[in-house]
């Protein structure tokens, strides 16, 4: 399948407005320039100033969130139909889409406030006039890169009967020399807002891996499940399969932080799956214990927790701030602050709605919390609920006890903590989307 290529449209460089800043910015206004085309981006809704209504954060992103869904397709390349099929259904399917709705609304909340915002802002304009930006579009199946074969090597059975021949790569063409931009470099946000072609991308990234995630850990447990989905098989290889595509798009976007910081997610999201097991065993150390007291069975389950879903939130909207120029500021910390403590607090929520499900495995907060007046759980939780009947007896247990009252009020307080953080972002609507989300978050009110 081929790229879409969105129409280049009439461009001028954005008028820059402060709210609430204590640095002495003033906000400059730049004649239009019509000659210029703007890069890839999503038409935004208009920002009003001095807005503090109540932005519902679906509605003010909806648009991207909807490109970005149907496009996630091209970066497949050409794949098995297996694949294929279901990514389309995991990418077409209606979700939440939470991660990659982090990462358009702190890029949207943070655009213009780095020192780094205006080169990143003239190197899209360049790519985009010089055609450049194409290169973010590619299917990621390149012909001079070698990997699922040598597209040099004739595939004619003879062909292997000798050694194959070396060949000397072509230089690749250099682009044009730039020069500098002479544009005078700004802390406050752009207006109208629009967000950066690596950003869009990096949405889709975060959005790939969460399915990829998804596919792994909603492994069926029985032949019906199985023969009524992809198969177990299938859903591994297909999680494997978007892990190498989102890794392959994530290192067009030019920035190493965000390829290191991305790449770890990966890494996380592995070491928090092998936590929420119910056993492990290794060859030199045999069974591994789970918890031998509450507290440590609450430190690994805030571990798992940040690990398996906050991460992800955290890396990806730090990264939507990086790319918008803020490497190494203020901007960039409260961005991983507001994603790890709101990843958080929708854990908790999601664990406070399944309490009648419980399964082998590592402890959730009721589980912990009912332990406090109920004293039959904790040997339970120390195994992980694996001997027989323990679920079920864990369940009773939590009966009758305010173990879900209490999930939800830590919930609370770690979205509240989310919220506060907003506090050091200019006035906008995309900053009231995110106090908005969190109490969204806590209350499922999707």
């Amino acid at each position: 399948m081929r790229p879409t290529h969105l129409r280049s449209i009439s461009y001028a460089l954005p008028v820059t407005r402060c709210q609430r800043r204590r640095l002495g910015v003033l906000a400059q206004h730049l004649e239009p320039t019509a000659t210029r085309s703007r890069p890839e981006t999503i038409p935004l809704q208009a920002e009003l100033p001095n807005t503090r209504r109540n932005a519902d954060p679906y509605v003010l992103v909806g648009a991207e969130l909807t490109h970005i869904r149907k496009n996630m397709l091209n970066l497949l390349g050409s794949a098995h139909p297996g694949l294929a099929d279901m990514a389309e259904y995991y990418f077409l399917h209606p979700s939440k889409q939470l991660r990659s709705l982090l990462v358009l609304l702190f890029s949207r909340a943070t655009n213009g406030l780095g020192r780094r915002w205006e080169t990143k802002h003239s190197d899209a304009v360049y790519e985009s006039t010089s055609g450049q930006s194409e290169i973010l579009d590619r299917p990621l199946k390149r012909p001079n890169v070698l990997n699922e074969w040598n597209p040099s090597m004739p595939d004619h059975t003879a062909s292997f009967e000798h050694v194959f021949p070396l060949q000397q790569s072509i230089a690749p063409t250099l682009p044009p020399f730039r020069p500098p931009s002479a544009h005078p470099i700004t802390s406050c946000l752009v207006s109208p807002p629009f967000l950066l072609p690596t950003q869009i991308r990096l949405a889709q990234i975060v959005e790939m891996i969460h399915v990829a995630s998804s596919l792994h850990e909603n492994i069926a447990n029985t032949p019906e499940e199985e023969e009524n989905g992809f198969g177990n098989k299938l859903s591994i290889l297909g999680g494997d399969f978007l892990l190498g595509r989102a890794s392959t798009a994530l290192s067009r976007l030019g920035e190493s932080e965000v390829v290191e910081l991305v790449a770890s997610v990966i890494s996380n999201l592995v070491e928090g799956e092998i936590l929420s097991m119910a056993q492990v065993k290794t060859p030199e150390l045999g069974l591994i214990q789970g918890p031998t007291n509450l507290r440590d069975a609450w430190d690994a389950y805030l571990r798992k927790t940040y690990l398996k879903t906050a991460s992800l939130m955290a890396k990806g909207a730090r990264s939507s701030v990086i790319l918008g120029g803020s490497q190494g500021e203020v901007w960039s910390e409260l961005a991983y602050a507001y994603g790890r403590n709101l990843g958080i607090a929708y854990q908790l929520v999601e664990d406070a709605a399944d309490i009648r499900q419980i399964q082998p495995g590592l402890a959730s907060a009721p589980a912990l919390y009912a332990s406090a007046t109920r004293p039959e759980m904790l040997p339970l939780i120390k195994r992980n609920f694996t001997s027989p009947g323990d679920t079920q007896l864990a369940a009773e247990l939590m009966q009758n006890t305010p173990c879900v009252d209490q999930t939800l009020e830590l919930a609370r307080k770690y979205a509240l903590a989310a919220r506060h953080v907003l506090g050091e972002l200019p006035e906008s609507e995309a900053r009231t989307a995110l106090e908005t989300l969190t109490d969204t978050v806590v209350e499922r009110s999707w």
